[in-house]
């Protein structure tokens, strides 16, 4: 029983790796910037685990994205305002239709959307 469960916890662990590298390959193949729309994290998720296993902080430069791989940085660009903020990717999401990252509150406000919700921005790899 001890051997099927490690088998089947590998088979697991190298499906995870194979998705984050395609998901993270799609991206740089198709370009290194991706444009969409962004919007931060509500005040309720102050402290909650994030997919990395970290607590989320407001105060800190991260944000969620689909697909790229934890650790990943990005600069995240408003092309309407030219604002920017470097950000590092420790969580999943968004999930709504139509974005492409979750910021937290402090990177979102270096991009003066905290008014509006959401803002029209590219993302573009850095590592």
């Amino acid at each position: 029983m001890g051997a099927q469960k490690r088998l089947i916890r590998t088979i697991c662990l190298a499906a995870a790796i194979a998705v984050s590298s395609a998901a993270n390959s799609a991206f740089a193949h198709q370009t290194e910037t991706q444009e969409g729309v962004a919007s931060f994290y509500s005040d309720r998720f102050q402290g909650a685990t994030t997919a990395s296993g970290e607590p989320f902080d407001q105060q800190a430069l991260t944000a969620a994205h689909p697909s790229l791989p934890f650790g990943t940085k990005v600069l995240v660009t408003r092309p309407d305002t030219g604002q920017e903020v470097e950000v590092l990717i420790n969580d999943r999401g968004p999930f709504i239709q139509g974005r492409i990252i979750d910021l937290s509150k402090r990177a979102a406000a270096k991009l003066g959307m905290i008014r509006r919700g959401t803002a029209p921005v590219m993302v573009t790899l850095l590592d």
